[in-house]
């Protein structure tokens, strides 16, 4: 019987490395330290969220569907995958509306420069 392969020590929480693979067919068994994929740090709720994601071929409202979650849902999950996966997640830059019309009513700026950076292109 085959089992899960986990990615943390269940002592001390530290990553676990692979140190021997086995061929169950010829038997050969191989020693060294071999690394687990960032996917491995994946729990098998996250791993199930990114495989309907790929799917849907990242298609939020298809895997709104298939999931039954709201949108705000599937962003959530998908920054939580793309954090434990060691990644920042990118946040949209935010535009200080106030500052814009400042800049645009002490003529910094012009119209079209305040519209462009409150439509942030």
């Amino acid at each position: 019987m085959a089992y899960q392969v986990i990615s943390q020590c269940p002592v001390c929480s530290e990553t676990l490395k692979i140190t021997k693979l086995h061929c169950s067919h010829c038997h050969t068994t191989i020693e060294n330290e071999f690394e687990l994929s960032k996917m491995a740090s994946l729990s098998s709720e996250q791993l199930r969220f990114v495989e309907v994601f790929l799917t849907c071929r990242g298609n939020i409202k298809e895997v709104e569907k298939e999931l039954g979650i709201s949108y705000p849902t599937v962003r959530g999950k998908l920054n939580e995958v793309v954090s434990s996966l060691g990644y920042e997640a990118k946040k949209k830059n935010e535009v200080d509306e106030k500052k814009v019309i400042a800049m645009l009513e002490n003529g910094e700026i012009t119209s079209e420069e305040a519209l462009k950076l409150l439509k942030d292109e």
